[in-house]
């Protein structure tokens, strides 16, 4: 398994949000600044941890706040990967302006 660190790691390629499956309720932040210039990163990170959060546990993504509510993109991006066994909900704005949205994997 390679590593973000590994000497074929592109440095025009953004780390991943994780590397490995959570088995335990986790945040993903994805409010760094590589991610107010890129929404589809912001969302293909968050599918991404999604994949990594195991069955009967969530994930909160922590969104960049330049991007908006998140239910302005990521919504629909979730309700296309996944028909079911996830679901999500709206938790709050945070103070610096992103935004929190809590992923069930069922």
């Amino acid at each position: 398994m390679n590593s973000a660190h590994d000497s074929d790691h592109g440095h025009d390629e953004p780390d991943p949000v994780t590397d490995r499956t959570h088995d335990n309720s986790w945040s993903a932040n994805l409010e760094g600044p590589q991610y107010a210039a890129d929404e589809s990163l912001v969302v293909s990170q968050a599918l991404d941890a999604v994949e990594h959060t195991a069955p009967g546990n969530h994930v909160n993504l922590v969104t960049h706040g330049d991007h908006g509510h998140p239910s302005s993109y990521l919504f629909e991006a979730l309700a296309d990967a996944y028909d079911d066994g996830v679901s999500w909900e709206y938790v709050q704005q945070c103070g610096c302006g992103g935004h929190v949205t809590r992923v069930y994997v069922e």
